[in-house]
């Protein structure tokens, strides 16, 4: 998966679809990018005898992972992805894994094909084809920084790309359905290894794939536009472009 997603519905929407009491109002975002606010949800505290409230809330979390024990994040990479096979296991990954796994809502997400050197790459917009809303499995780990403040980060768990979008990338995030909130969420009694069945590729007929434009390559670029079913052209001669999503501080795990 590339470091870009959309988040268009409504803050009502999204509150029904995670079973949230409710969320504060936000815009329709369509280029998520890392270092960025993302929202999740994660399990709440033990709802009170006869409570029938909600027992997941809502966290703002920076998108980029930093690990509790790092202690100069200038020298330690962005971790917005993390390769599910071995996340239990990772010491980046392992706690959170055990104590702060989360839903992540989405719209769909952006996937660059690469077409070789001195080509463009030519961006997807890659949504289900059910439309509506999905939920990305999220992790999440508060950072505490050196002045005493602390930090919600967090990345989004990925898995090897179903045959329906394989050609494009050979990485995709991994979809939580939602018949298993619960049990992904449910930190108390699952462990890691409990939810290693839901880390698995979506069905290859889940997704659709609409090749766009380049607008969606720049970060500013935030309005529906970007989209728009576009092609991009051959560009020989010019030097290949760094992955969208991705600087000398931005690093994926795959």
């Amino acid at each position: 998966m590339s470091g870009r997603f959309a988040l268009t519905a409504t803050p009502e929407q999204t509150a029904a679809f995670l079973g949230l009491a409710e969320l504060e109002a936000f815009p329709a975002r369509y280029n998520i990018a890392p270092t960025q606010p993302v929202l999740m949800a994660l399990a709440g505290p033990p709802r009170a005898p006869g409570s029938n409230l909600p027992d997941r809330q809502a966290m703002l979390v920076r998108w980029g992972l930093i690990p509790a024990w790092v202690k100069d994040t200038r020298e330690f990479p962005l971790l917005f992805n993390a390769r599910s096979e071995g996340a239990a296991e990772k010491a980046s990954f392992k706690t959170a894994m055990r104590h702060r796994r989360a839903l992540v809502p989405a719209s769909g997400f952006y996937e660059w094909q690469q077409a070789g050197a001195g080509a463009a790459g030519q961006p997807y917009w890659i949504r289900p084809r059910h439309s509506g809303l999905i939920a990305f499995a999220g992790l999440i780990e508060t950072y505490a920084e050196p002045g005493g403040s602390e930090m919600d980060t967090g990345a989004i768990l990925t898995a090897r790309a179903s045959s329906g979008i394989a050609h494009i990338h050979d990485r995709m995030p991994v979809v939580i359905e939602e018949r298993d909130f619960a049990r992904w969420l449910d930190c108390r009694t699952q462990e890691p290894r409990d939810v290693l069945d839901l880390l698995r590729p979506a069905h290859p007929d889940f997704f659709e794939a609409i090749p766009v434009s380049d607008l969606v390559n720049k970060v500013a670029n935030t309005g529906p536009e970007i989209q728009e079913r576009g092609i991009v052209g051959p560009q020989p001669g010019k030097v290949r472009r760094q992955k969208p999503g991705a600087d000398d501080s931005q690093m994926t795990l795959f």
